[in-house]
């Protein structure tokens, strides 16, 4: 049994230093995984803490079939769609820091601006699955669950997000 499983099974048991070490170890990748979607840290910062209070109150019902990550960014984008759909903000473009690169630990990944330019082109949906796979290493099966879509979706949106991003970068080079 992984630590990680033993912090969940303690966790379920009502073992705050257990879920606190669960805590410690996905708040990062969750906060930059959702800054791809919102600009205002504050508001990042916010589905991000009403999803972990969510895993809090309810670590009883997850399920050791799937990796707590994927669950924790599913309840992410849940409350990030939520507050979307209640205060009908649909933003396309996503604003960025400019040493957004710094975060990102994944080094042969570069997050140049015209990379960012275009993801912000991208729909959300397309945009989620592109950076679950390609940036936080999900598989499609993970991805799936996360965004309740089924796994030949997921691969097909991620081939035509290549074929769009490819696309644009061929443009870039001819100009």
């Amino acid at each position: 049994m992984s630590d990680e499983s033993q912090y969940i099974e303690k966790a379920k048991q009502g073992n705050h230093a257990a879920f606190r070490r669960l805590y410690d170890a996905h708040i990062t990748p969750l906060y930059r995984f959702m800054r791809q979607f919102e600009g205002n840290s504050d508001q990042v910062e916010e589905w991000v803490q009403r999803a972990f209070i969510k895993a809090y109150i309810n670590i009883g019902q997850f399920e050791k079939s799937a990796k707590f990550s994927t669950w924790l960014f599913r309840l992410a984008l849940n409350e990030m769609k939520m507050d979307r759909r209640t205060m009908a903000i649909i933003p396309l473009e996503t604003v960025y820091d400019e040493d957004y690169s710094s975060v990102n630990t994944n080094e042969e990944f570069e997050w140049n601006d015209l990379m960012k330019a275009w993801l912000a082109e991208l729909s959300e949906t397309k945009r989620m699955v592109f950076l679950l796979y390609e940036v936080e290493g999900y598989s499609h099966a993970e991805i799936a669950r996360m965004l309740g879509l089924g796994e030949s979706t997921s691969r097909t949106i991620l081939a035509r997000t290549k074929q769009f991003l490819q696309t644009q970068w061929q443009k870039s080079r001819e100009i």
